[in-house]
């Protein structure tokens, strides 16, 4: 894939994961883990949705830093952009909020979709995964012997738990959300054919030195063709 168009993939699958974010919380039935620590950090200090979940991912950041994850230029980019997307969208209110909870449930299946789209976009560029996998990931690494799914579900469940001490919003949607999610995604996955697990993702360095070697090479093909 060309650089231009990985960074179109990239910013486009970010770009739909922050309208999917947004949807969950227009849904109004409950929202997801790391949503509800998002709102619930914005509750508390009066701040943006999108800047706290800016703060949270620059966080987990130095987190899966010092862990050793390998950090990539999507990972920098997801823990920025993803939030200011969700404060854009409630910028222009792009999505009115459910009124009941047939709709609301609606909106949640259709976030679940938009997200699934949206990682399948930037997580084929190969340029890292978010902060937040990548912390899952080192938890996976640090404990062997524990299964996945008890880790991933033990970060998300503390995640729940500060945004609902916070007074973010939790209910059935919540349940919905965490339940649906990874059957929705998997099913997306199938239907594009793309299996994240054979991806392999580059550093932010390894990116910059590989655009760097391509865009030397073009320039040398360049100038022999004049």
């Amino acid at each position: 894939m060309k650089p231009f168009k990985k960074a179109l993939s990239l910013l486009g699958g970010l770009a739909l994961c922050g309208l999917a974010s947004y949807c969950v919380i227009q849904a109004n039935i409950g929202l997801a883990p790391w949503d509800a620590l998002n709102m619930g950090t914005a509750i508390l200090t009066g701040q943006s949705y999108g800047n706290m979940s800016v703060l949270i991912g620059l966080i987990i950041l130095v987190l899966d830093v010092l862990l050793g994850e390998k950090i990539g230029l999507g990972t920098i980019l997801n823990t920025v952009l993803v939030g200011k997307f969700v404060d854009l969208c409630a910028a222009f209110e792009l999505v009115p909020q459910a009124e009941n909870f047939g709709t609301g449930l609606l909106l949640l299946v259709i976030s679940q979709l938009l997200m699934s789209v949206g990682v399948f976009f930037y997580m084929r560029t190969g340029m890292g995964s978010g902060p937040r996998d990548s912390l899952m990931v080192a938890a996976c690494k640090r404990f062997p012997q524990a299964p996945v799914g008890l880790l991933r579900g033990g970060i998300e469940g503390l995640a729940l738990f500060a945004g609902w001490l916070m007074g973010a919003k939790v209910g059935l949607g919540t349940v919905v959300y965490m339940f649906g999610i990874g059957l929705i995604m998997q099913a997306v996955f199938s239907v594009l054919r793309f299996d994240p697990k054979q991806v392999h993702h580059e550093n932010a360095l390894e990116t910059l030195r590989r655009w760097k070697a391509e865009f030397a090479a073009k320039q040398t093909v360049n100038s022999e063709n004049n």
